[in-house]
């Protein structure tokens, strides 16, 4: 029955191969090097969707991602997040998601959120809550993630028309901080919708109302971070595009330096653009949002994920 089931998830929701390449998205690239970079994540991303959908026993996730490079395999997980959002969505017994964080996704729970906040923009919002992990801190990454999908699928709206919906069901009375989330994400999608070029990211973001910018900058400088595609010059270049947005670009860096620390990914490029944005090693910078989580406030007139992100800043002011 499963193979089954597989089949049919995958016929409904696996997207062409296609779908992620810059030709077919519109994207510009600063080179082909980048292009072939930001391309290698999208199909990357792709595989872990694959298993994620097609009915693979939790437990045996690890061994059919184990073989991706290091580099990208952070990007199998999201993308298999976000398949096994999609099974729980269309089960009576949504437990898959819930598996994976203590299982084999557990090393991944940065990722693995943003990767249910993929599922989420292929959802009807009557299912949101079946798919949403219980986890009130990183429960807002989901957020990001959709946003990251709004703006890398629907460019026209999200960035070229800076459109915003009405709300979020899923965190009701909570629309303001819940569209600052999004733009977390969709500042991360910057990074793929300008080719990974430093001055046209920041000529994008600022396009957009000034109030926005803060967490445009703090998830562009995530991907920069984590998705890579440029040299130790254009990261240099980028920073000193980030202005008075320094901070927020460090703290993106920061969680980057986390997700990467985490599981045991930590490739050159992320050293070196750690050390830009940070001026200190990867491993220092993972520790500083480890710390600023200690003795952290329950949700106020703030969340606490936003509490946690300016503790992060203020470390780099």
């Amino acid at each position: 029955m499963a193979g089954v089931l597989g089949s049919l998830r995958l016929r409904l929701f696996m997207p062409d191969a296609s779908e992620t390449t810059a030709e077919k998205r519109g994207f510009a690239a600063s080179g082909p090097e980048q292009r072939a970079r930001l391309e290698r994540v999208g199909s990357t991303f792709l595989a872990g969707l694959r298993v994620g959908l097609d009915g693979t026993a939790v437990p045996d996730i690890d061994g059919r991602l184990a073989g991706i490079d290091r580099q990208f395999r952070g990007f199998a997980y999201e993308g298999c997040a976000m398949g096994l959002a999609v099974t729980d969505a269309v089960s009576l017994r949504p437990r898959r998601v819930e598996e994976f964080l203590t299982g084999p996704g557990a090393g991944h729970v940065y990722m693995a959120y943003v990767g249910v906040g993929w599922a989420l923009a292929r959802l009807p919002r009557l299912r949101w809550r079946a798919v949403l992990p219980r986890d009130g801190l990183l429960r807002w990454l989901a957020l990001d993630g959709l946003g990251f999908h709004q703006a890398y699928f629907d460019t026209e709206r999200y960035v070229t028309n800076k459109w915003r919906p009405a709300g979020y069901p899923a965190w009701p009375g909570q629309d303001e901080y819940a569209h600052r989330a999004v733009d977390q994400g969709i500042g991360r999608a910057l990074w793929f919708v300008n080719g990974a070029d430093p001055q046209a990211v920041a000529g994008c973001i600022d396009g957009f109302p000034a109030a926005r910018r803060a967490d445009l900058w703090s998830g562009a400088g995530l991907a920069s971070v984590y998705a890579g595609g440029v040299d130790a010059g254009a990261l240099a270049t980028f920073w000193e595009l980030a202005g008075g947005y320094r901070p927020e670009l460090a703290q993106g860096a920061a969680f980057a330096a986390k997700a990467r620390v985490l599981t045991g990914l930590v490739v050159p490029h992320t050293e070196v653009a750690v050390k830009t944005y940070c001026e200190m090693p990867v491993e220092d910078a993972a520790a500083i949002t480890d710390q600023a989580l200690v003795d952290l406030p329950p949700d106020g007139p703030l969340p606490a994920y936003e509490v946690w992100r300016q503790r992060i800043q203020d470390q780099f002011r």
